[in-house]
């Protein structure tokens, strides 16, 4: 069991969608299975573990560094491992003796002290009220999209100008994030699909969204094109997946859930737990030049019984590695190997 030290005051309504996602689960909604790896303590002498109880960016944010540089140093005096959590499209990297979790980044410039986290999500299938099953193999690769992906000039500019925007803020202090170059993630989405679209040796299914969600306001609206989304992964072995404002797909971790084949273009992203598994094994990795070469090639030597276990393999992967509970169990596992 790892004990952990954090500041409880910290543990209110006010701060639930900021906690660090552990936290959540040992305070909010108590988590049995992790709560016989994981127990609360009193003071930092006692623990194994400090962790900064919210998103660093609120202290940033909110004029409270000196607490965070304070919580930190009483750790590191302590000599206990300290844990931070940086949420957002980009997060923020600290100069300090810290494991930082968080969902994106560059894999060529995070540390080996840097924990990618899943995008913690519900069963989609719930959603739909269907079970899984797998798709049967067919002649040609089958994608389906459905999402945000413009080519008109109008969306680049639109984009370029919210680019601009953040690192203005981000530049005057307004908000803290770390920089990252400019990715139209929506137009580059419209050329990759298009692209796949003219092909003769790909089957396609997509449908095209000017908006982020189509613009839906209404929880009615909401959960209708909720469910036209998941249908389409349900109805396509294949999901194509491409990064959003951030370096990190959300619909990468529905695609697993949902026991589908992630079509993923490589933006020097990195996975969480790479080191215990084979991603390979698990979605389709493609360059910008090559993804359909890549695709074709992997539908073309994939057997039908491997083509079908794999969609299985994937939906277990998502259930034993990529929920909150499971995710947070393997880590106790990885940090225990490590004291």
């Amino acid at each position: 069991m790892i004990k952990v030290f954090t500041d409880t005051s910290f543990i209110t309504p006010e701060y639930r969608s900021i906690i660090f996602p552990l936290l959540f689960d040992l305070c909010y909604i108590p988590n049995l299975g992790l709560l016989e790896k994981y127990i609360l303590v009193d003071s930092i002498e006692a623990s194994d573990i400090v962790i900064v109880p919210v998103d660093i960016g609120f202290f940033l944010k909110n004029n409270k560094t000196h607490w965070l540089k304070e919580f930190i140093t009483n750790g590191n005096q302590a000599n206990k491992k300290v844990w931070i959590y940086t949420a957002g499209d980009f997060g923020i990297t600290l100069n300090e003796d810290v494991f930082t979790f968080r969902f994106g980044g560059f894999g060529s410039k995070v540390d080996g002290k840097t924990f990618i986290l899943p995008c913690f999500i519900s069963n989609p299938y719930a959603q739909l009220d269907i079970e899984f099953k797998p798709i049967t193999k067919i002649k040609l690769p089958k994608i389906g999209f459905v999402g945000h992906a413009s080519g008109s000039f109008i969306k680049w500019g639109k984009e370029y100008l919210a680019y601009l925007k953040q690192n203005l803020k981000r530049i005057i202090k307004f908000i803290y994030t770390d920089y990252q170059a400019f990715y139209p993630s929506s137009y580059k989405r419209y050329q990759f699909l298009s692209a796949l679209e003219k092909s003769e040796l790909i089957e396609t299914n997509f449908i095209f969204r000017d908006k982020y969600r189509a613009g839906v306001k209404s929880e009615l609206e909401k959960k209708q094109t909720s469910a036209v989304f998941f249908e389409n992964i349900a109805t396509n072995p294949y999901v194509f997946c491409l990064r959003g404002v951030g370096n990190f797909s959300v619909r990468f971790y529905e695609t697993l859930a949902m026991g589908r084949i992630p079509l993923v273009i490589d933006t020097d992203f990195k996975l969480p737990l790479d080191s215990l598994i084979n991603w390979k094994n698990h979605c389709v990795m493609a360059n910008k030049d090559n993804f359909m070469e890549t695709l074709i090639d992997f539908h073309t030597t994939i057997s039908d019984a491997d083509f079908e276990q794999m969609q299985y393999n994937n939906r277990k992967l998502w259930s034993t590695y990529l929920n909150r509970d499971t995710y947070f169990s393997i880590i106790h596992d990885h940090f225990k190997k490590t004291e």
